[in-house]
């Protein structure tokens, strides 16, 4: 990467940490810190590593976060047998399966066209900083531009 590029990128970095604290969202600002860390030190050798397996790791880690109340004790067996059985359960699984949907779209699409990750990175980044969102936003935001685009 060129002196330049590797500058350009600390401070888009640099503006991400400041619209994470203008905007108090601990997610950006530790996630653009994290990556600021590894670009100006000897981890930057792991980047493509990041790039290539992080997207699968951390939905892992949401994937637990989410599942977890079934071994805390907060959802019971017979919780899952009354999703079934309710108007709002059975909405809250269509719409479950309508947004897993629209993430494998959009995941599908940012790996055919790596330029749309920019655009929808940016508009990520400002809805965690400003409105805040949860950055799990670019996969379906990918997958809503995926039948917009038709693609």
């Amino acid at each position: 990467m060129t002196f330049l590029a590797t500058h350009s990128i600390s401070l888009l970095l640099l503006l991400f940490i400041a619209l994470g604290l203008l905007g108090n969202n601990q997610s950006v600002t530790i996630s653009a810190c994290i990556l600021l860390l590894i670009q100006q030190t000897p981890l930057v050798k792991y980047a493509p590593l990041l790039e290539q397996h992080g997207l699968k790791l951390g939905i892992i880690i949401l994937t637990i976060a989410v599942l977890s109340p079934l071994i805390s004790g907060k959802i019971k067996t017979e919780d899952l047998i009354d999703v079934f059985s309710h108007w709002r359960t059975l909405l809250a699984v269509a719409v479950g399966l309508l947004v897993a949907w629209l993430g494998g779209r959009g995941a599908n699409l940012m790996t055919a066209q790596p330029m749309i990750v920019t655009g929808l990175l940016v508009g990520t980044i400002l809805g965690v900083a400003f409105l805040r969102g949860v950055p799990v936003g670019p996969l379906i935001a990918a997958g809503i531009l995926s039948l917009i685009l038709w693609k």
